[in-house]
């Protein structure tokens, strides 16, 4: 989200001009895709991390800015709020040593960002949700210095005409409205990307739906938040209702939100950026100066930057992403599914689950989604986000017809049937069988002891409770633990949950160190 645009004012021309480029742009990406002209296939993965800052007392620090001027890597970017940042890390061939070598980069990467923050008395989280947000936190004051978040803020404000409202029940329940999109900026998340032909994209994509409420179940990690519980993954009930555009009266016309699972399966990528024009508003009426179908009859590549830029306003759990590199036209599904954190090994052991499990299933000779029903792949999404590690998905039963489904526990499905499929297409890849065993097993132990991110937040805050600590401070105690072990690089699943809860930092929080320093 951390891209740059110029922004002027724009009027009725600008958007009219805007709308219709995107139809050039459709109109390319059709003929590009009927001409074949994309990238061989390269087996290229990349992932992105979006970050939290906190200070030694747990609470949100909202300094990106100078924490990524002393990082001063391009690696890192910033993110819609001052307390978050994005890393990214460049592309890999899936085969080999590819997970630990990501690993070992993350590590390096985290590490080398830690120290930095450390200097502004600030530290690096690695979370879904930072647990310490409220709500005075996420405003418009909040949000970074980038023209494109200032344009998205105030057309987004513009659509919806008033207040963006949240009401989420879960455990506890949330009321409340913002006048900015800025309460999204709580959400952080891993993203996966995966470069794929054109006639694999659909495999690939359908795949990564039917299997995102399995990632949620065993990779939940946003249970909490403005102090309250929530689901288990609550971010994208956060996250829609944050961006969501749409009056309450168009909300009850059946008018669909702008973050949302999709509706069906699809037969190729150009039916997902259709949809998007056919859906969707554009929010950024920003054109490029190239003219896509002339480029595209002088024999070059267009690089359809208006479509590319309101895909990036439409925000799918799985995203197409179309781009060109070296001249030569590419597609990505990215995946946006996940969390992020707890760990390093947590992130990479989602990511050989993943990557593994959508290479099996695009496959399978009986493709899953010709069994699974687009609503029943929905309802599981909701069912694991409120449930996470304990959620009972509904999948199709071995050997029957399309369409007949059992309830089944993540857990039990992680375990029997999807842990051998992502093993099977890792060897597909050809990722070394030693990688493959070692990340794969942590994903067996989280559903073998129900344990991820999020169990173990909401039972280490409970923990706190108990040792009589009120509300903030307990979430406060359970952040700093948190980070605590998350830096010490060991899965979730081996975090004891009871410790000593102290009622003050163990180390001055910054008005602290401010006043020594004076």
């Amino acid at each position: 989200m951390g891209e740059k645009v110029a922004v002027g004012g724009t009027d009725l021309a600008d958007r009219e001009r805007y709308r219709r480029k995107l139809h050039e742009c459709l109109e390319a990406l059709g003929r590009l895709l009927a001409e074949k002209r994309f990238d061989r296939p390269r087996n290229l993965m990349g992932l992105e991390i979006e970050l939290n800052l906190a200070g030694a007392d747990g609470l949100p620090r909202m300094m990106n800015s100078q924490v990524l001027e002393r990082i001063a890597s391009c690696d890192f970017q910033t993110e819609l709020a001052q307390c978050n940042l994005e890393v990214n890390i460049l592309p890999h061939q899936l085969s080999g040593r590819v997970l630990d070598q990501l690993a070992e980069e993350l590590r390096t990467g985290l590490g080398y960002a830690e120290r930095k923050a450390r200097e502004v008395a600030a530290r690096i989280v690695m979370i879904g949700i930072l647990p310490t947000l409220h709500a005075t936190d996420l405003t418009a004051a909040s949000i970074s210095a980038n023209d494109r978040y200032a344009l998205l803020d105030e057309q987004m404000r513009a659509a919806r005409g008033e207040d963006f409202a949240l009401d989420i029940q879960g455990v506890e329940h949330l009321a409340a409205r913002s006048p900015s999109i800025a309460p999204e900026a709580a959400c952080t998340s891993v993203q996966l990307h995966l470069q794929v032909t054109p006639g694999r994209f659909a495999a690939v994509w359908n795949a990564a739906q039917a299997i995102a409420a399995v990632q949620i179940a065993v990779g939940a990690n946003s249970p909490f938040l403005f102090g309250r519980e929530l689901w288990r993954e609550s971010r994208p009930p956060v996250f829609q209702q944050a961006t969501d555009t749409r009056a309450p009266e168009l909300q009850a016309q059946g008018v669909r939100p702008r973050t949302w699972f999709g509706e069906r399966w699809i037969d190729s990528a150009y039916d997902l950026f259709e949809e998007n024009l056919r859906y969707f508003p554009p929010l950024l009426p920003l054109c490029g100066p190239q003219e896509p179908l002339r480029v595209l009859d002088e024999g070059g590549v267009p690089d359809l930057a208006e479509l590319a830029l309101h895909n990036g306003t439409v925000y799918r759990w799985n995203r197409p992403v179309y781009a060109v590199a070296n001249g030569v036209a590419h597609l990505r599904v990215e995946n946006r599914v996940l969390p992020a954190g707890p760990t390093v090994a947590d992130v990479i052991a989602n990511t050989a689950f993943y990557y593994g499990l959508v290479r099996a299933l695009a496959e399978e000779p009986r493709p899953l989604w010709t069994r699974l029903p687009f609503a029943a792949a929905a309802h599981n999404f909701d069912t694991a986000c409120r449930y996470g590690i304990d959620a009972t998905l509904r999948w199709p039963r071995p050997g029957r017809n399309a369409g007949s489904l059992t309830e089944i526990p993540a857990v039990r499905l992680v375990r029997q049937e999807l842990l051998p499929l992502a093993a099977r297409g890792l060897d597909a890849w050809g990722v070394e069988p030693a990688d493959r065993d070692h990340y794969l097993a942590i994903v067996e132990e989280r559903c073998r002891r129900r344990v991820n991110g999020a169990s173990w937040q909401a039972t280490a805050f409970h923990h706190a409770r108990s040792q009589g600590l009120d509300r903030d401070s307990a979430l406060a105690a359970m952040t700093r633990r948190y980070s605590e072990l998350m830096h010490t690089g060991q899965p979730v699943h081996t975090w004891p949950v009871a410790w000593a809860v102290g009622r003050r930092p163990a180390v001055p929080g910054p008005r602290e160190e401010a006043a020594e320093g004076a």
